[in-house]
């Protein structure tokens, strides 16, 4: 089985500042860390809110560096700098408004503010491309709200097993006839 590469991009404004700690990126992993028992690789970026560089790192995670999955966190707010939609949605071949319906969903639970997110999945090539929030909280919270979707997924594209640790999160996958 070979190992899954899953991008991991941080995408924030202070970033570029130098003396930016990513909780944000480090919780993604630490969260897939748990959740996958098979084998995978971080391909993390830290990159500014500019729609090219979003694109830009997208297209290359997902055509030259082939990443299964990426997830992104940061920039799905109504801020005039938040454009990880956007850039999603323009590198995207298809869209799967499904995932940041659920995700949306779930953070009502906990803030009402949750409706001012915008955050959207979509697939390019081989790549499930999802974009998180920017808290560590949240990211959890909604990362464990559309996991058990993703593995099967992946599946249908052609792309890595994905096992998980059932006792940490159950994904969903028919059952063979």
């Amino acid at each position: 089985m070979s190992k899954a590469k899953i991008g991991i991009v941080t995408v924030s404004d202070r970033a570029s500042a130098g003396v930016y700690e990513d909780l944000s990126g480090k919780a993604i992993i630490d969260v897939l860390n748990e959740y996958l028992t098979s084998e995978w690789e971080p391909v993390y970026k830290v990159i500014p809110d500019e729609q090219d560089v979003i694109e830009a790192t997208l297209i290359d995670l997902a055509d030259n560096q082939d990443c299964c999955l990426i997830v992104t966190t940061g920039g799905t707010g109504p801020a005039k700098r938040d454009v990880t939609p956007e850039a999603t949605e323009a590198v995207c071949d298809r869209m799967m408004p499904g995932f940041g319906e659920l995700m949306r969903a779930e953070s009502l639970k906990f803030v009402p503010t949750a409706i001012l997110s915008r955050q959207t999945a979509g697939l390019r090539a081989d790549s499930l491309i999802v974009n998180l929030p920017g808290k560590p909280k949240s990211i959890r919270e909604c990362l464990d709200a559309v996991f058990p979707a993703i593995p099967y997924c992946i599946d249908l594209m052609d792309g890595p097993f994905l096992e998980c640790d059932e006792a940490v999160i159950k994904p969903f996958r028919p059952k063979a006839k």
